[in-house]
């Protein structure tokens, strides 16, 4: 990247890594420059909770915001209801009204721990839901209105549908609508909020494109496009995956300790890049913190892991893991803040086997799989070799709590419901 931007979003954004791509350098930079920036990320009402992959795109908006700009949260409540086919495999499940109202409301929670949404401010953020504008379009009116401006022939260029086309694999005519309506959504927030900016991962390129293109032909103005990389680990995997499935950013899904786990167990090639990506800790200090070696790189992982476990949970939550995961690490002692599963003595009844505890503590998602631990000498309980998947324990065996273990790093604490 050659470009020296005089704004300071455009900087942040170069600086630290989050930009890929971008529809015009010079004219969004100059744009910054001059004022107030409304820039707006869209989020599809998917789950119950975004994950750690959509992480990025919040650091985005709060960078918007702390540089003096205004960042709009688009909760999809419409496009939900089509499903973005960029460079799936299949059509996604479509969700009713009512559980897409749903996930909006536990996506929301996340979103005030970054963003300020509350002051009176020039910058103060929107959080708006494109179901306003797009739930009681009139179809004849649209397909004459906007329709006529999206051609056919450039949509299948695109490289979202090309790949799908190419496997010669089924798209529908709802999913292919779902372009026009992301574009579509451009165009409203240019005109109800002035809004110049959509951001998005780099597999939005084409939809960011058709809403710059759309919103030049209906309203004559100038907007701007800016991706972020499609964030992969250094050993390849897709981020915002574990070992243990999706990284969830809602408390009541993920605990705030797993949350940090996940972070400490970062690998030591992606600790620099991370911190910049993940925290606001000065550029230099994340660089330095990232060319560490040895033991001290484990520092740093931890520096990592309580700065974003802070931001997303509170200061107090991200001293809480680091407290406990020395306390279960380094003293080999019960942490009071490890994933917990509480059983009644109705639900023990004679007895509940080893694999049957591992599988209900989380650590594990089948029986097979806790069995193949076992038999791998990676289970542990209190600290102990768990070499037997049958071993029985009934109420006076869980009398007192009992610590779970699976390789190093993933615990679970099991005890009687009280």
């Amino acid at each position: 990247m050659t470009y020296h931007p005089k704004s300071d979003f455009m900087r942040v954004m170069i600086e630290r890594g989050f930009l890929a791509d971008c529809t015009d350098y010079q004219g969004l930079d100059e744009a910054l420059s001059k004022g107030v920036v409304p820039g707006y990320i869209g989020f599809d009402a998917t789950a119950k909770s975004l994950h750690v992959g959509s992480l990025i795109q919040i650091m985005m908006l709060r960078w918007l915001q702390k540089t003096g700009h205004k960042p709009i949260t688009l909760m999809g409540g419409g496009t939900t209801k089509v499903g973005d086919p960029s460079f799936r495999a299949d059509e996604r499940p479509l969700l009713t009204p009512e559980q897409i109202d749903d996930n909006i409301a536990g996506i929301k929670q996340v979103f005030a721990a970054y963003i300020d949404y509350e002051s009176d401010t020039a910058n103060c953020a929107l959080m708006l839901n494109n179901a306003e504008w797009l739930d009681d379009l009139n179809y004849l009116d649209f397909l004459r209105d906007i329709g006529r401006h999206f051609s056919v022939n450039r949509m299948l260029s695109f490289e979202s549908v090309k790949s799908r086309l190419d496997r010669e694999q089924s798209l529908s005519f709802l999913e292919f609508n779902y372009m026009i309506l992301q574009a579509y959504d451009f165009l409203e927030l240019n005109r109800r909020y002035g809004c110049l900016l959509q951001m998005g991962g780099s597999d939005q390129w084409g939809n960011i494109v058709n809403g710059i293109d759309l919103t030049r032909r209906v309203l004559d103005h100038e907007v701007y496009g800016l991706t972020s990389p499609l964030l992969t680990t250094s050993d390849g995997k897709k981020m915002g995956k574990s070992q243990h499935g999706a990284v969830w950013l809602n408390a009541e899904m993920l605990s705030s300790y797993e949350f940090w786990q996940f972070w400490r167990n970062t690998t030591d090639a992606d600790v620099g890049r991370f911190l910049k990506l993940y925290t606001e800790m000065p550029v230099d200090e994340c660089e330095r913190l990232g060319a560490l070696a040895g033991a001290e790189i484990n520092e740093a992982k931890i520096t990592l892991a309580n700065e974003v476990t802070a931001l997303l949970h509170g200061r107090e939550a991200a001293e809480a893991a680091e407290a406990t995961a020395r306390d279960v690490f380094e003293k080999g002692g019960v942490g009071d803040d490890l994933p917990t599963l509480e059983l009644t003595p109705e639900e023990i009844g004679d007895g509940i086997s080893a694999a049957q505890l591992i599988v209900r503590s989380g650590l594990v998602n089948s029986g097979k799989e806790a069995k193949r631990l076992i038999a791998e000498h990676g289970a542990r309980i209190d600290d102990q070799p768990l070499t037997d998947p049958g071993l029985m324990f009934d109420v006076e065996a869980l009398a007192a709590p009992i610590k779970l273990s699976a390789g190093k790093k993933r615990h679970a604490i099991v005890k009687i419901a009280e």
